[in-house]
């Protein structure tokens, strides 16, 4: 005989049938099964399965989410070309500088997320949304 995973509440609730069945076939008549504990059980497996399809919906709803919270980001990112904002960035030496400047890009990547492309005097930088401090016309 062999053994397979159990992939979900309708399979225990079906392989617990079977062996009702089975064991009704087989009972003693002089000692029944107790009705009272056919019941609790297959109640037990009705909130299994009640369980199992919430668990489902709350992972599509999850992923719903998700797409529109990425896709949010993604549109406050564009909302930010050609404003000014000021963001912090380190020097090789290790000092921290408060810098201004205009967002001329926006890299939407769907792994990590929007990252502006910000030109300030001479240079250019490139900063998640996280990083702005402000923003100004």
């Amino acid at each position: 005989m062999s053994v397979s995973p159990i992939a979900s509440a309708s399979d225990i609730q079906m392989d617990y049938m079977k062996l009702l069945v089975a064991q009704l076939q087989n009972q003693n008549p002089l000692e029944p099964i107790d009705n009272n504990d056919m019941a609790a059980q297959l109640a037990q497996f009705s909130q299994l399965q009640q369980l199992e399809m919430m668990n489902a919906k709350f992972e599509t709803a999850n992923l719903s989410f998700a797409e529109i919270l990425s896709a949010t980001h993604s549109n406050y990112a564009n909302s930010l070309i050609g404003r000014e904002v000021s963001f912090l960035t380190e020097t090789e030496t290790g000092e921290v500088l408060h810098l201004t400047g205009q967002v001329k890009e926006v890299v939407n990547d769907p792994a990590d997320g929007s990252t502006l492309v910000i030109e300030s005097g001479s240079e250019t930088y490139t900063l998640g949304l996280d990083g702005v401090i402000s923003i100004s016309n």
